[in-house]
């Protein structure tokens, strides 16, 4: 256990040192690229900035497991002694933890592989293992680009699992729940065209603020309607209009999220919130234009994977309702079963803080969590 520790300690600082972004990983890359291809698998690079590395025990189907590698551009304020080295990045989200387990599950596959894991066999193993490294997942969703690699139909995988650290659970704690998860999330912007004039003249102008404003309140009781069916949410926190206080404003844009659990909410939402933008333009003599971003779709874990890790991990806690942050994980499940899990730091310290760290014992929980589901038939 203590050398399992000292792995997993060593993994983790080594990639907390070296915080990258979005696609652009080389150190990260180069980090564990050296340490895979110290093992018994073959390591390929399916799609740019991204790893996977292959162990093929002759089965003929597949188990994947997932982790990220990009980091946040955020300033390290954790004072430890493995702190960023690099100025204005940080692994504030837990990527380099996940890292870790992922590289000392692959260890531990290798030394199945090799026999030399006194209590596990390689027959004990019933699927061949993949482990996927992907860039991008706190920007522009580089889970989208392994599913459309391919590497998944050319290793007949047929399930994936991943993990998130999770501080708002206690520490050790692992979590899920069947079905919908994490929400899919849409960057959402309402722009109003008027027309300006002096506020003496009010009557000549056509006011896109006073669009905008009725457009944002009733945005938040349409929420309230729409979440009474199913879990959603939609709240704007940016609102710029006008140039001066004495004049009508010409145009007004609002930026805000669209948190939904279901392409069919997701489609209802934006037909009620243009309906919604529509009569908040009539109502001033306005023009809009209403923008939805594609994001990421719903974290959905597949029902009968779930009852079977469930009975794979029976200290699985449950997670009573859908939570609405966003997570790239969910391309994964659009191309193949997969399960999301959560493992509580219990900090309480938000993810993307510039604070964020945890007790590296809790790596060991996802580590033997991991093994039981590549050992699980």
């Amino acid at each position: 256990m203590d050398a399992e520790l000292d792995r997993l300690v060593r993994f983790r600082r080594d990639l907390h040192r070296m915080p990258e972004l979005d696609d652009d990983l080389p150190r990260t890359i180069a980090y564990v690229r050296t340490v895979l291809e110290g093992l018994r698998c073959t390591v390929t690079e399916p799609c740019r900035s991204t790893l996977c590395a292959y162990f093929d025990l002759g089965r003929p189907e597949t188990v994947a497991i997932r982790t990220d590698m990009d980091a946040l551009p955020v300033r390290e304020a954790t004072g430890a002694p493995f702190a960023s080295e690099h100025p204005g990045c940080m692994h504030a989200c837990g990527h380099d933890g996940h890292m870790a387990m992922a590289l000392a599950t692959a260890v531990w596959v290798d030394r199945v592989v090799a026999g030399e894991e006194p209590d596990v066999r390689p027959e004990d193993l019933p699927r061949n293992v993949l482990v996927v490294f992907q860039p991008a997942e706190e920007t522009t969703g580089g889970a989208k680009r392994v599913c459309e690699s391919g590497v998944f139909e050319a290793h007949r995988a047929q399930r994936i699992f991943g993990f998130h650290l999770w501080p708002d659970l206690p520490e050790g704690v692992i979590a899920s729940r069947p079905g919908a998860l994490l929400a899919r999330s849409s960057e959402t912007t309402a722009v109003f065209h008027g027309r300006a004039s002096h506020i003496a003249k009010f009557r000549e102008g056509r006011d896109a603020l006073g669009a905008a404003a009725r457009f944002v309140v009733g945005s938040k009781w349409l929420s309230n309607r729409l979440a009474q069916d199913e879990p959603m949410t939609v709240r704007f926190g940016h609102l710029e209009a006008g140039t001066v206080r004495n004049a009508v404003a010409a145009e007004a844009r609002a930026e805000g999220s669209l948190r939904v659990f279901s392409d069919a909410m997701f489609a209802r939402a934006q037909d009620e919130l243009r309906a919604l933008a529509r009569t908040a333009a009539d109502e001033e003599g306005v023009s809009f234009e209403l923008h939805f971003s594609e994001g990421y779709p719903p974290v959905v874990n597949d029902a009968g994977l779930f009852e079977a890790v469930s009975r794979a991990l029976p200290e699985l806690a449950p997670v009573d309702e859908p939570l609405l942050i966003a997570e790239d994980f969910s391309f994964y499940q659009r191309a193949l079963p997969g399960v999301f899990l959560l493992l509580g730091t219990g900090t309480g310290i938000p993810l993307h803080a510039e604070n964020f760290d945890f007790d590296e014992r809790v790596l060991l929980t996802g580590l033997s969590a991991y093994r039981r589901l590549l050992m699980m038939v």
